[in-house]
């Protein structure tokens, strides 16, 4: 029996049982029921009425589309915001640079609940109004370092002798970034527009705190109808997220593969 068991461990393969067990029940199987509550009626029978219901629900509709338009300028100001940092940050000594980013990360090892209600206070000790401007700001401080950090870890990590090769040809310094350095941070780019994007098309906590409950994301409709038992609706939902989160993955992967090989051609 101790044979058996000192046999099967040490193959490799069987340490990775516990994480397919995990993967199966956390993952794998939210996933199904979403997609079976997703295609049934309140009857337990097949139907489209859920998704159905969205399409002549102007008021779900509208605000899945606010929801993109909110995620789409977070993730922009957070790329103009974060690019620069990241680039400066990777010009930096290495024990400068470590103690920086370690500023940026700090806020992160707050609950995110903790930090909006501190932005709340800001406003109101600056007696600034709370609502989309406020939403936009709290959005962009909460994922702001999504975005530094993979843009850092990818120009920390380039070849010095490329930028000192394009300017023994005679690069100039903007020829040098558009042409050398910035083709190579395309994956850090695609990398922080993921971590920055997904989470906030989804999220609600910081939209409900930061305007007082007065502008709905997707993610709040979402949670509302799951609290008050319709199920069924809001897993239809959650699907239709999970839908255009996976094509942005799709689209993001590409453009991430297209720009490191334009790089490497460079």
């Amino acid at each position: 029996m101790l044979k058996n068991i000192t046999k099967f461990l040490s193959r490799r393969r069987s340490w990775s049982i516990p994480y397919v067990v995990f993967m199966a029940i956390f993952v794998v199987t939210p996933l199904v029921l979403i997609m079976i509550y997703s295609f049934q009626a309140k009857d337990g029978g097949f139907s489209m009425e859920n998704f159905e219901r969205f399409i002549n629900q102007p008021e779900a509709a509208n605000t899945f589309i606010y929801s993109i338009g909110i995620a789409l300028i977070t993730t922009l100001l957070c790329l103009l915001l974060g690019y620069p940092a990241a680039y400066i940050l990777s010009r930096l000594k290495p024990s400068n640079a470590s103690l920086v980013v370690m500023l940026f990360i700090l806020p992160m090892w707050i609950n995110v609940l903790v930090r909006t209600l501190a932005t709340v206070a800001l406003f109101d000790f600056l007696r600034l109004p709370l609502g989309e401007g406020a939403l936009i700001f709290g959005m962009v401080y909460n994922f702001l370092p999504f975005m530094i950090y993979p843009i850092y870890n990818v120009l920390q990590k380039m070849d010095v002798s490329l930028i000192e090769a394009a300017e023994d040809l005679g690069a100039t310094p903007r020829q040098v970034f558009t042409r050398v350095v910035f083709p190579l941070s395309v994956p850090g780019i695609v990398s922080g527009i993921m971590m920055v994007f997904m989470p906030t098309i989804s999220t609600f906590a910081i939209a409900e705190l930061l305007t007082m409950n007065n502008i709905k994301l997707f993610g709040t409709t979402i949670q509302e109808n799951i609290n008050n038992g319709m199920w069924h609706y809001g897993a239809a939902l959650s699907l239709i997220m999970l839908v255009i989160i996976g094509i942005t993955s799709l689209f993001t992967d590409s453009e991430s593969e297209d720009g490191a090989n334009e790089g490497g051609l460079l």
